[in-house]
């Protein structure tokens, strides 16, 4: 009974020291597969270089750097979406503040790229919570907060540019219904104008005539139509170039090492 017991012992230590060394072996390898992707990923083969943090990733599934290296290749290959998800996986696995920072960085530039403004800034404020010393974090806040007030600002002129359009049309609409009552009036009264003396008619005529030729209130000439569509383009444009010369500013995608 002794020797059962003492062959089932060595039996369970044996098969528990294989798995331990088969872990480590896994571990190892890992660790490789993470170079291997580093490498690639510094020599811009972003998709070489997913595949490798990939298969990291199977050998030991809870591995912060194989998964936030895995999200900065995604990132690179505008796939936004798919590394907004792997991003905020990765922030759940670190522990340390300043990679938390990181990972909502390049949350937030995923962001900036779908043109997702208010979700962008939200990002960048919780990498400067976890990092309030980072100026590149602080400079593409300030961007995304900027970017965020005129995408608002655009919505809202296009709103009231389509209420402005539905307006105009009803009261088209109520103007040609006044006018077909007028004409059925005028119908009716057609007999009891037969009898107007010519001449009155005519000068009602040439009054109306002048009327009509009168320019009507606030009408802007070509001209000047003209010159305030160049104004607007040029003012347009020059904002434009503002927010692209910022855009060129304030991005980082830092990879982590594991050598």
């Amino acid at each position: 009974m002794k020797n059962n017991i003492l062959i089932l012992f060595l039996f369970i230590t044996a098969l528990v020291f294989s798995q331990q060394k088969n872990q480590k072996e896994l571990e190892r390898e890992a660790r490789e597969n993470v170079r291997e992707g580093n490498e690639l990923y510094n020599k811009l083969k972003f998709k070489e270089a997913e595949i490798a943090y990939k298969k990291g990733l199977s050998k030991k599934p809870n591995y912060p750097t194989a998964s936030y290296n895995l999200g900065n290749a995604i990132y690179q290959q505008d796939r936004n979406k798919e590394a907004v998800s792997q991003f905020e996986l990765v922030e759940k696995t670190f522990n340390k503040k300043m990679s938390k920072a990181e990972a909502y960085h390049n949350m937030g530039n995923s962001f900036m790229k779908e043109k997702q403004y208010d979700k962008a800034v939200e990002a960048f404020k919780n990498s400067m919570r976890n990092n309030s010393k980072d100026d590149e974090t602080r400079y593409n806040l300030a961007m995304a907060q900027e970017l965020l007030k005129q995408q608002q600002q655009d919505n809202k002129d296009n709103k009231d540019n389509k209420k402005n359009n539905k307006d105009n049309k009803d009261d088209k609409n109520n103007k040609d219904k006044k006018g077909g009552d007028k004409e059925r009036k005028n119908d009716k009264n057609k007999d009891k104008d037969k009898g107007k003396d010519k001449k009155d008619d005519k000068g009602d005529k040439k009054k109306e005539k002048k009327q009509n030729q009168k320019p009507r209130p606030n009408q802007l000439s070509p001209q000047q139509i003209k010159q305030l569509l160049e104004a607007m383009n040029n003012e347009e444009n020059k904002t434009q170039k503002k927010l692209n010369a910022k855009k060129a500013k304030g991005k980082k995608i830092k990879q982590e090492k594991d050598w």
